[in-house]
């Protein structure tokens, strides 16, 4: 029997998982809500207990300066900038070559060398033309070396920067989550895919503000989010998994054609908490999921053959999670249709 001042097995089963609802509830965190009364309803329905939720780890980038790109200097700095006199590109190399150009952010470094691309050719003709042969010779090894430097230079302003950084930064609490998604720092996101296109294709046009809007917005997009509650829905669900399938060690739930009322109450769980609550959660993951990563994907794959190796092993942790987490619900039906089927037998 019991000491009234303890509570019986099942009870003791219950106050973790009755708990950690109670605390969903109350911290505003719905998903969380939604996942923990399906999962204590499963336990209740199969009189089976789920074991403890574990939420995987979520991929950390990598330091910020262990990402940054380290780019050969070129001759610039020793040019005599009197001897450009007639050349607009003499401006851009100025402010390159002043204090606050030597420190200027990685994005207004970017802007920059996408300006000494775009104005160079022309000093360059007008250097020949004049027989400054020499000063022709060394504007022209800069832009070449600029030319090959430039997917550098694009990834460390934009995956490799801070604000690509704070897209992947998970929040505290995911509220309700994916419902207040914005479409702008979609737009945002494509928008750089674009100009990052043309930059590699040889068009060196920029709008600095634009750009550097367009880098704000995505500061404020959601990839941690995404990949927080991907992490969330994997782990619960994964502990309903386990639930089913210890009770199908126990044995079938229906034999021949006892059909226990379990059964019946079963697909009524299933329809009202599962169907019901958590897969409208988890289809508005998936398409805010399709609509964000192939975005960061694009970038990615564009500068591909330049990335860091300390990125794309991120990367590859990463895309991997991503890919395991969004099958949790599949993996989920799975198993309750293997707990049902011998009960959809004649």
């Amino acid at each position: 029997m019991n000491s009234p001042t303890q509570p019986g097995p099942r009870l003791a089963r219950a106050l973790p998982l009755t708990l950690c609802l109670l605390l969903a509830s109350c911290g505003g965190q719905q998903p969380d809500a939604a996942l923990a009364r399906y999962l204590e309803r499963l336990e209740r329905t199969l009189d089976q207990p789920a074991p403890a939720v574990e939420l995987p780890d979520l991929p950390r980038m990598p330091p910020r300066g262990e990402l940054r790109l380290d780019l050969e200097r070129s001759n610039l700095g020793t040019l005599d900038f009197l001897a450009l006199s007639g050349c607009e590109v003499q401006i851009t190399i100025g402010k390159r070559n002043s204090s606050l150009g030597l420190l200027a952010s990685p994005s207004q470094r970017l802007l920059l060398e996408l300006e000494f691309l775009r104005l160079a050719p022309a000093c360059i003709d007008h250097m020949r033309a004049t027989e400054r042969i020499h000063l022709a010779e060394l504007l022209q090894d800069a832009h070449t070396l600029k030319q090959q430097q430039l997917p550098a230079l694009i990834f460390n302003a934009t995956l490799g920067g801070p604000e690509y950084r704070k897209l992947w930064q998970p929040p505290q609490r995911l509220g309700s989550y994916p419902a207040q998604t914005s479409s702008v720092p979609l737009t945002a996101l494509a928008g750089i895919n674009a100009s990052a296109r043309r930059w590699l294709a040889g068009d060196y046009a920029a709008n600095n503000m634009e750009f550097e809007i367009q880098l704000s917005e995505v500061a404020k997009a959601d990839g941690g989010a995404l990949l927080k509650a991907l992490a969330l829905q994997a782990g619960w669900l994964e502990a309903g998994n386990a639930l089913l399938r210890a009770r199908r060690q126990r044995g079938p739930l229906c034999s021949g054609p006892i059909r226990p009322a379990a059964a019946t109450t079963l697909r009524n769980v299933i329809g009202k908490f599962f169907v019901g609550e958590v897969q409208p959660w988890s289809a508005a993951l998936g398409r805010r999921q399709h609509e964000l990563l192939p975005l960061v994907a694009a970038l990615e794959s564009g500068l591909h053959s330049d990335l860091p190796g300390i990125y794309t092993r991120w990367q590859g942790r990463r895309d991997n999670r991503l890919q395991q987490w969004a099958g949790a619900p599949r993996r989920h039906v799975e198993e309750l249709q293997a707990v049902l089927a011998p009960c959809e037998q004649d």
